[in-house]
């Protein structure tokens, strides 16, 4: 049974929104009014529903609770007002220089993997080694929208074939743990709990560096191919000050080789896809 609580609905009042949101990030109405600059009796009043707060103190406070851009038009929305903030597929011309942004960073990490994703974690775009790694996968999972996550960790997946399935399947929920906590996110919520219900993890290879930190630094994500087990170290890259909410959902995972043996392995793989058939 999932422990998150219910977010509000479209429908429900801004002051309802603004109270989960407080909540949310655990402040008390005088924590609140005191980040806003505003008083805490009329902060008390909006969450109420005694007195209409200006779009100003929307923003205002929106900003202050570190709320997502999504959520802000529903914050808006809620008081009566426009959304300020757009959202786009990525394919629209509008956003037609961040799309070449994301595709030469993808492209330009080869010979290693690389890809995009939105929000909740449904893979948006990818470079030439990412099929390497879905390889073997049920046809199923494969289907778009492609959730990376699901993915990595159901058995039908590609998750028999990660070394450190139990480390790495822990490093995932925490991730996604952290991001409900910011976003509040209930399909991030349902996925954590449906990936978290997934069986234990039983998989155990012969490779050394598996179940402990790569140098007691980070967590490292150890993928068994018929190279042996190529051993990566991931970052994500996201827009710095987007002002659209499809840009702020999406970032780039970027795997980098933990080892020589693995860049090795994958310059050589990267070549062979290159080479005519």
């Amino acid at each position: 049974m999932s422990s998150h609580s219910t977010p509000p609905t479209a429908a429900d009042s801004f002051g309802t929104h603004l109270r989960h949101w407080r909540q949310h990030r655990r402040l008390s109405q005088l924590d609140l009014a005191h980040e806003a600059q505003v008083s805490t009796r009329h902060l008390s009043y909006v969450e109420t529903g005694r007195a209409e707060p200006s779009r100003e103190m929307v923003l205002r406070l929106a900003e202050r609770l570190e709320v997502p851009l999504r959520e802000r038009n529903t914050l808006l929305v809620a008081a009566g007002y426009a959304p300020m903030y757009r959202q786009r597929s990525l394919d629209d011309p509008a956003l037609a220089s961040a799309r070449r942004a994301v595709d030469l960073v993808l492209k330009g990490h080869e010979p290693f993997p690389a890809l995009a994703v939105d929000r909740h974690w449904n893979l948006v775009a990818y470079n030439a080694l990412v099929p390497l790694l879905m390889a073997g996968a049920s046809p199923e999972l494969l289907k778009p929208p492609v959730n990376v996550l699901r993915l990595s960790l159901h058995p039908e997946g590609v998750a028999s074939r990660i070394a450190n399935l139990a480390q790495w399947r822990a490093h995932l929920l925490e991730r996604l743990q952290q991001q409900i906590a910011a976003t509040g996110d209930a399909t991030l919520a349902a996925l954590h709990d449906e990936l978290a219900a997934y069986p234990a993890p039983n998989v155990s290879h012969d490779t050394p560096a598996a179940g402990g930190e790569l140098n007691g630094v980070v967590v490292p994500f150890q993928f068994v191919t018929p190279q042996g087990v190529l051993s990566f170290i991931s970052t994500t890259t996201i827009f710095g000050t987007p002002v659209d909410v499809t840009l702020q959902e999406l970032a780039v995972e970027s795997f980098f080789p933990a080892d020589s043996q693995t860049a090795a392995a994958l310059a050589a793989l990267h070549e062979g896809e290159k080479k005519p058939a």
